[in-house]
C-alpha cells in the first residue's frame, strides 16, 4: 500500500517541479547563467552604440503574424524591440505577455524609421488609425538575439 502512494507522490512532485521550471529555447541553445537585468543593461549601454549582452526581461508582446519579433519591457516603461538573428527562428505569436525571457546577442542604439514602425504596428494588429498616427522616427535600443529562453 505504501509503494503506490509513494510512487504517486513522487510522480506528482516531478510534474509540479517540471511545470515550475518549464522553459523553451529558440535559436541557439543558451543558458540563463550570467544574465543581467534590464536596469543593468541600460547602465552598461551608457556611452556605447552597441555591445554583446545576455539579459533577463519581461515580454510585453510578440509579432502576431509570424513571431518574428518581441517587445520587452525596459525600466521607466520604455520598450526594446527584439529581432532574431538572420530571421533564423521565431517565437510563439500568442501567450508570451508577462513571461520572462533571457536573450543573448547584440544590443544597439538605433533610429527606427517611420515605415518600419508602421510595419511593426501592422504586425501587432494595430488599427489603421493607430498606424497612420506614427509620423516620426524613434530612437531606441534594439536587440538582435542569437538565442532566447522563455520561461513559463
Amino acid at each position: 500500500m505504501k509503494k503506490p502512494m509513494i510512487l504517486a507522490l513522487a510522480t506528482t512532485l516531478f510534474a509540479i517541479s517540471s511545470t515550475l521550471n518549464a522553459q523553451k529555447t529558440y535559436g541557439e541553445k543558451i543558458s540563463e547563467e550570467g544574465a543581467m537585468s534590464t536596469a543593468e543593461l541600460l547602465t552598461k549601454m551608457e556611452g556605447k552604440e552597441s555591445m554583446e549582452a545576455k539579459v533577463s526581461c519581461e515580454i510585453i508582446t510578440s509579432c502576431v503574424k509570424k513571431g518574428c519579433w518581441m517587445d520587452v519591457k525596459l525600466p521607466n516603461d520604455e520598450v526594446m524591440k527584439v529581432r532574431f538573428k538572420d530571421y533564423g527562428f521565431f517565437v510563439p505569436t500568442k501567450g508570451l505577455e508577462g513571461k520572462t525571457a533571457v536573450l543573448e546577442g547584440l544590443v544597439e542604439r538605433e533610429v527606427i524609421d517611420v515605415a518600419t514602425l508602421q510595419h511593426y504596428a501592422e504586425d501587432a494588429g494595430k488599427s489603421k488609425e493607430e498606424i497612420a498616427a506614427i509620423t516620426e522616427p524613434r530612437a531606441s535600443l534594439t536587440f538582435t538575439a542569437n538565442g532566447v529562453i522563455i520561461r513559463d
